[in-house]
């Protein structure tokens, strides 16, 4: 095994860590509850604290990196998000809890972004759809085995072991990292754009939290919206200071180019269907057919089976078909899954759910890993740091406001529906959201990305 698959599996590992941490939290919400006497809606800000905060410093990770070394923020990120997993295990009260998940996600903005810049930005074109395919399993698997993992944590050790499992991976990673990976060289000294972070920021903040709110149980519409318009007016000035200042916090000049671009544009969309889908999935099977908590968890893991089932065949089927048309397969997959769930019924058979579960795993991991490949094959390795910046507060926000947009969607639909078609509807909403994303790669060159490939 060559140093760089090595350095690749061990930042993937660190991806998963954080990753699952973002998703696990959720099954373990009640069991907290109770520990601390708080209200349900007190202890969601656990979720919601969490990804805030690695949306908001996300945008500084590529500065960072920069200016003290990928290696050394990478290693800092590990340590912080060890110690602050353990430091939510052994929380004496909710709000000293609150803070670990505040310094978690930290930890987490640090890592995710670094970690696949240590692998991707000296990687040749060639290679990248390899090295790709090492870091795109823990975003597929880590929310698919997350209900089923924290369910099963829950219920029969307590909600502890879900920030306790951490603590061996990060030593090891730690460990492995400290001999694996070259020291830092020539770090570079640039200026801190402070305006750029705080524009970033704020913007990134109303998005999400009137996404969060929009998700209540019982929203206020006209805040929601109020902060969603906002938080649309300060992207807009965050995109022209960082097309405009001499300095900007990252530059967005990658965009020019279409094979990046789409990966921001469509793969966001495909984004949220990533995040949302295990979700809605759990919620369904335990709100409208009533099953438990492990139960329902064990069949979203037929959404994990769907991604490592193909995950040995993407590299080859992207390589056979080109980017184009492996992206349009997947993207396919996902909205006749997507669509087709939509009409479950209590009188469906479980084998059916499980199948159309494996069929939206099998077009994710295609499209993530296509999506990912394609991303930098034209981008100078001068710009990757910034390219993968932004790829990060992109997926960040795409995850952050998928899972309160199908939420959205099926509380508006339950105000003149019965339940079970409202989650109904946000089956189809999840898979016709791959309308867009289709079209758009539809009109693309058919040999985009093709000096990325190498044929064997």
């Amino acid at each position: 095994m060559s140093q760089q698959i090595k350095i690749a599996l061990l930042m993937a590992a660190s991806l998963f860590m954080e990753i699952l941490d973002g998703t696990i939290v959720t099954t373990a919400l009640p069991k907290i509850a109770q520990t601390f006497h708080q209200s349900s809606s007190t202890v969601a800000l656990l979720v919601s604290v969490y990804l805030i905060t690695v949306a908001v410093f996300i945008p500084v990770s590529g500065w960072l990196a920069r200016r003290f070394g990928k290696r050394r923020i990478w290693l800092i990120a590990v340590i912080l998000f060890t110690v602050s997993s353990l430091g939510s295990a052994m929380a004496p009260n909710f709000t000293v809890l609150l803070v670990m998940r505040m310094l978690q996600g930290l930890a987490g903005s640090l890592m995710t972004p670094t970690a696949r810049l240590i692998v991707l930005e000296k990687t040749a074109p060639a290679d990248l759809l390899k090295m790709m395919s090492y870091l795109i399993w823990p975003a597929l698997i880590a929310p698919a085995i997350a209900p089923v993992v924290g369910g099963a944590l829950a219920t029969y050790a307590s909600w502890h072991w879900i920030f306790l499992i951490n603590v061996p991976i990060g030593l090891i990673s730690l460990v492995i990292g400290l001999k694996l990976l070259a020291p830092d060289q020539n770090n570079e000294r640039p200026s801190f754009d402070l305006i750029g972070f705080f524009e970033i920021a704020a913007a990134s903040l109303l998005l999400l939290v009137s996404a969060d709110s929009a998700s209540q149980a019982h929203p206020n519409w006209w805040l929601s919206a109020a902060l969603f318009g906002l938080g649309i007016i300060l992207t807009l000035v965050v995109s022209y200071h960082l097309t405009h200042a001499k300095q900007p916090l990252f530059a967005v000049t990658a965009l020019k180019i279409p094979s990046f671009r789409i990966s921001q544009t469509g793969g966001s969309i495909l984004w949220l269907s990533v995040g949302s889908l295990p979700y809605l999935l759990t919620v369904y099977l335990q709100t409208v057919l009533h099953w438990s908590a492990l139960a329902a968890g064990s069949l979203v893991i037929f959404i994990f089976l769907g991604n490592i089932g193909i995950k040995p065949f993407t590299t080859a089927l992207i390589e056979k078909l080109g980017y184009r048309n492996a992206i349009l397969l997947a993207l396919g997959l996902v909205l006749i899954s997507g669509v087709a769930l939509a009409f479950m019924t209590t009188a469906t058979p479980a084998a059916i759910i499980a199948i159309l579960a494996a069929i939206s795993g099998v077009g994710r991991s295609l499209a993530l890993t296509a999506y990912n490949g394609l991303s930098l094959t034209e981008v100078k390795f001068a710009e990757r740091n910034s390219a993968n910046t932004l790829s990060a507060v992109t997926q960040t926000l795409a995850q952050g406001i998928g899972v309160a947009l199908v939420t959205l969607v099926v509380s508006l639909f339950s105000l003149i529906a019965p339940i079970n078609l409202a989650y109904q509807a946000g089956f189809a909403f999840l898979g016709l959201l791959m309308i867009a994303p289709i079209i758009e790669v539809w009109i693309l060159p058919k040999n985009i990305g093709e000096q990325g490939l190498h044929h064997s």
